[in-house]
């Protein structure tokens, strides 16, 4: 704002004059500071207006319908017109915003026909910016027109115009200053906006792993079965919500009951898929299905094995993944355990009467990795007091506060010190879970799933039921 102010003459002698003028002085000076006043309440109004709706909105279009009647009320201009951008560069004509009201709906209207703002890449480029702000200028005629950009994350966000429609700008530095204040807050907002959208992806995404853990930790046995001559108990607990490892306890004939299905053969399996998280955990839910079918059969772990394998090839091999697995069935009346191995972790074997522990290990390879894999089985005779510990790599090689992985070596040493007291598979369990806790330490988490599976030999001939527990 520029106002002019003429004193009155101070030459005259009368005193009576010189007091006038002496009045008339500080009457134009409190008017001028009244109007500067005025003026700086209505802009701190503005300005803490558009604060308030920057720190409080929830719909980027809301936010930026008031964009253009502060810019103009703050700059003292006929009116402005605010073109945001897509992150991708494009002109977002939705959120196009103007006043006068009319005015910007008939130039978005007339923007159509400026075709390059269409293309992805757009605003990144200072030439396309320049051939946009000519064809505003264009549009606007002769007016008084001023741009500026608006910034967020170092790109190009939107560009802010003001115009005067009846001639060249005339506006004060003060005026400039505002100007691109609002501009600067614009590109805070769409910011923010950036973040909250971010933040309910990131909400659904956290709402769909969580439902995909709860159904994954659903595919895993909820309890131990009871099985003549043995007691078992599992655990797994993945580094993620979604993981990777898998285990199971299937009877080969499932249509027994009773003492039949107590008696009956059992298949045990443990397996881990390479990788960690939901694709990981939709592979292992895959393979569930194909193996409890391939168990039904009856066939020998060598041959489930290389089934399983030709019917995973294809599905593993455009998903770049491998799976190990380990398979064993048990027969109660003989406490015979037939294996094979698809590459797994061998499981550790505590002899009772040899006091030693030994490797449960067969060749094989990968499941997924060779059309025509094969598989060895061999197998061995249980007795009462036998130990074996299935387990995945998530265990051995998970990694300490001193930065040493847990590796087999502490893990058969912590089964030998347990293995002779008289505990049941439950607290064998809980034992090495505990110390691999102690192990990682409070603060840290495990760099991959870890499952464990003990299976004891008893003399019983019944035995409770035995839940598992999941972490």
């Amino acid at each position: 704002m520029v106002l002019s102010i003429t004193p009155p003459a101070l030459n005259s002698k009368d005193p009576l004059q010189k007091k006038n003028n002496y009045f008339s002085i500080n009457a134009s000076v409190r008017g001028l500071l009244e109007s500067l006043s005025s003026e700086q309440i209505k802009n701190q109004e503005l300005l803490a207006s558009l604060v308030f709706a920057l720190r409080s909105f929830t719909n980027l279009n809301r936010f930026l319908e008031i964009i253009p009647l502060i810019a103009s009320r703050l700059t003292g201009l006929d009116g402005c017109l605010l073109i945001p951008f897509h992150l991708d560069g494009r002109i977002h004509r939705e959120l196009i915003q103007g006043i006068p009201t009319q005015k910007a709906n008939h130039f978005i209207t007339q923007l159509i026909g400026f075709k390059g703002g269409d293309q992805v890449g757009f605003a990144f480029s200072e030439v396309n910016l320049t051939l946009m702000d000519k064809f505003v200028q264009r549009y606007f005629g002769n007016n008084g027109l001023s741009v500026t950009s608006i910034f967020s994350r170092g790109s190009q966000r939107g560009r802010l115009y003001v115009f005067k429609s009846d001639g060249p700008l005339a506006w004060s530095d003060v005026h400039k200053k505002n100007f691109q204040l609002v501009a600067d807050l614009t590109g805070v907002g769409i910011e923010n906006n950036l973040y909250l959208e971010e933040h309910r992806l990131h909400e659904r995404v956290d709402r769909q792993i969580s439902i995909g853990g709860e159904i994954q930790a659903q595919l895993l046995p909820d309890y131990c079965p009871v099985i003549e001559g043995i007691e078992l108990s599992a655990c797994c607990r993945p580094a993620f919500q979604v993981g990777g490892d898998y285990y199971d306890f299937m009877p080969t004939r499932p249509e027994l009951i009773g003492k039949s299905r107590e008696n009956g053969r059992w298949a045990f399996v443990i397996g881990d898929v390479m990788g960690k998280g939901i694709p990981a955990g939709l592979l292992m839910t895959m393979l569930r299905g194909m193996l409890r079918a391939e168990v039904l059969t009856g066939l020998p772990p060598d041959k489930i094995l290389h089934d399983l394998n030709q019917l995973a090839l294809d599905d593993l091999a455009q998903s770049h993944r491998f799976v190990t697995l380990f398979y064993s069935d048990f027969d109660p009346r003989s406490r015979r355990l037939r294996y094979a191995n698809a590459a797994h972790n061998p499981p550790l074997l505590w002899k009772s009467f040899q006091k030693t522990v030994s490797r449960l290990d067969a060749p094989g390879l990968l499941i997924g990795l060779e059309q025509d894999a094969d598989y060895l089985c061999n197998e061995v005779i249980l007795e009462p007091g036998d130990i074996i510990l299935y387990y995945t790599d998530g265990v051995t090689e998970a990694l300490g506060m001193t930065g040493d992985r847990f590796n087999e070596s502490r893990l058969i040493s912590l089964l030998e010190s347990i293995a002779e007291k008289p505990l049941g598979a439950k607290e064998i369990l809980d034992f090495l879970f505990k110390k691999l806790d102690s192990f990682i330490g409070p603060n840290h988490h495990l760099e991959d799933d870890a499952s464990m599976i003990v299976l004891k030999v008893t003399n019983d001939l019944s035995l409770p039921h035995i839940q598992t527990s999941h972490a």
